[in-house]
């Protein structure tokens, strides 16, 4: 019903920026809360920031925040997550993920559809 493909992923050096992009197809998502997530090797998949279908309610991990932010555009049935001050520690494979009740719980299990991911590395 509703496809999610992820991109702007890739390689960068330790204190720089990345801008990923989720684009939804199949249905409009803008009464959908819409999250992201990121998975590093050997670990649980990670809450990092979620957005109000509006866009008027933002939450994010306490690991990314005030690094991290997240926005969408409704128009372009598009959501973004712009990730400054970049770290190490922040390399994982990042998802997009579409919400349609709006729980507010941050958990993958809420969230019905994915993406495929992008992969984000970031050198010392």
């Amino acid at each position: 019903q509703v496809q999610l493909v992820e991109s702007g992923g890739g390689l960068v050096q330790a204190g720089g920026s990345l801008r990923l992009s989720c684009a939804a197809s199949g249905r409009t998502v803008s009464a959908y809360a819409m999250g992201w997530f990121r998975q590093a090797p050997g670990k649980e998949r990670e809450f990092v920031a979620d957005i109000s279908g509006s866009g008027g309610r933002l939450y994010y991990a306490d690991s990314v925040k005030n690094r991290f932010t997240i926005s969408r555009d409704n128009a372009k049935n598009t959501v973004y997550l712009q990730m400054n001050s970049l770290k190490p520690e922040d390399t994982a494979v990042y998802y997009c993920a579409a919400d349609p009740v709006g729980s507010s719980a941050y958990r993958p299990s809420t969230y019905r559809y994915w993406g495929q991911g992008t992969q984000v590395t970031v050198s010392s």
